[in-house]
């Protein structure tokens, strides 16, 4: 199982999720499933650094992740004091609409096929799963055909 640790710098988020998401690829992920994981994934760590650690480059961040023929599994961990994920505004909601926040956690629901994170709040476990019949049209991108 691949595993990472990285000090909390926006700057090094890039290459830790190229990696991430290279090995995704490798590993057979493509389309749509490809698109979920690099989305959350590059969610996930820039929310570790600046929410968990706030941007504190004394602190790390952990990484480790599996892929395998039925799954794409990651869980980071900052070094923060953790948050309960249910305490997060809805953003869809009238009044969270121009709020800047709780954008994340809703992507990672929508985008991933399990998300949890521990008791303390400062670990998210993004899984995966394998689509049955990939879009061949959905290259990760986020364009559309017309």
């Amino acid at each position: 199982m691949p595993q990472h640790t990285f000090q909390s710098r926006l700057s090094d988020v890039p290459a830790v999720h190229a990696r991430i998401v290279d090995d995704a690829a490798a590993g057979g992920f493509d389309g749509r499933d490809l698109f979920a994981i690099r989305l959350t994934v590059e969610e996930a760590l820039v929310n570790a650094v600046r929410h968990g650690n706030g941007l504190d480059d004394s602190q790390d961040v952990d990484v480790e992740w599996h892929v395998d023929a039925e799954r794409f599994t990651i869980t980071i961990t900052d070094c923060g004091c953790g948050f309960n994920p249910a305490d997060v505004p809805d953003p869809t909601a009238e009044e969270n609409l121009s709020r800047p926040s709780g954008r994340g956690v809703m992507l990672m629901q929508t985008y991933m096929d399990e998300v949890r994170f521990n008791d303390r709040g400062n670990a998210v476990t993004l899984v995966k799963l394998r689509s049955e019949d990939e879009d061949e049209a959905g290259d990760g991108d986020g364009a559309t055909e017309a």
